[in-house]
């Protein structure tokens, strides 16, 4: 979250106006009897939020999910133990350099590359394991970093997962020429060590998987600028105050919240889900180059 915008200044939602974690786990389990299959807490920075254990706790005693989260790794090491002991099944990390200045540069952080590395140690020391690292690739700022963060995590039994740098918000300044494909990515990775194409693991898994040739690991691609995924695209996006957006560019979202706490009853909320996911009609990526002037949520609200 940009510290020009959200700064000390900023008023933020009082806390009553976020859904509780029983508001969130009741909705979670409409969602999962509808067929949702995954859940991921990510952010903002979801292990700021107080007593997060507490939610992934209740939320993993819903039957056959997949619960994960997607972190900055500020908070990991002390943190990996007790998110594991809740339930959490995987984790995912974020981090775009291994240089402390490109790193910086690119998140607008005060912490060093080293204390992401040591959650990254601790998540798979307690079992969170495959831990995903995800770095949006910037070109001009860490594009250079693609080569030396593949280096580093090949082998490792980690899975590196590269970004396309994306549009999403109206505060990040988002220019095509900023973007480096991932044709671009897979072609400097394989400069060093070649890549073959591997099957996805799931149908609409929106990253692309690539496989060292030797058998020392794989990279994943996600390419939503270049090579646009809308018409597979299975996610929903709850924000923290009970919006639910269809798609990560949407614009607006769908009220939530003020249907629990008037009253409304399960069949009321899965009555609302179909609505809203049968007429949704997103394909933003697809026509991102025609659709000019559109107002898009912030990525730090709406997460990854």
């Amino acid at each position: 979250m940009p510290k020009a915008i959200f700064g000390k200044d900023y008023q933020f939602l009082e806390h009553r106006e976020l859904l509780s974690f029983e508001e969130i786990t009741r909705l979670a389990r409409v969602f999962v009897a509808q067929g949702v299959e995954k859940i991921r807490l990510t952010g903002g920075e979801p292990l700021v939020r107080r007593n997060i254990e507490k939610l992934i706790e209740m939320l993993a005693a819903i039957p056959n999910i997949d619960l994960t989260l997607t972190t900055n790794g500020s908070l990991l090491t002390k943190k990996a133990k007790a998110l594991k002991a809740a339930g959490l099944n995987r984790i995912t990390v974020s981090l775009d350099s291994l240089d402390d200045a490109v790193f910086m540069k690119m998140n607008d952080v005060d912490f060093p590359v080293s204390r992401v590395l040591d959650g990254i140690d601790a998540a798979a020391a307690v079992g969170l394991t495959p831990v995903k690292i995800n770095m949006v690739v910037k070109r001009g700022v860490n594009d250079q970093s693609v080569a030396a963060m593949a280096r580093h995590f090949r082998g490792s039994g980690h899975i590196l997962r590269f970004i396309e740098y994306m549009d999403v918000g109206d505060t990040n300044g988002w220019r095509m020429q900023d973007v480096v494909t991932a044709t671009e990515i897979v072609k400097l990775i394989s400069a060093e060590a070649p890549l073959e194409p591997a099957e996805a693991n799931y149908p609409g898994e929106v990253a692309k998987r690539w496989r060292y040739v030797d058998g020392s690991g794989e990279v994943g691609v996600i390419a939503s600028v270049t090579q646009a995924f809308c018409r597979d695209c299975t996610r929903a996006r709850l924000s923290t105050e009970g919006q639910l957006y269809t798609c990560l560019f949407a614009s607006e979202g769908h009220d939530f919240k003020t249907l629990l706490r008037n009253g409304g009853d399960d069949a009321a909320i899965e009555a609302q889900i179909k609505r809203v996911w049968q007429a949704r009609g997103d394909r933003y990526s697809e026509i991102r180059t025609a659709a000019t002037g559109v107002k898009k949520v912030e990525m730090s609200y709406i997460g990854g």
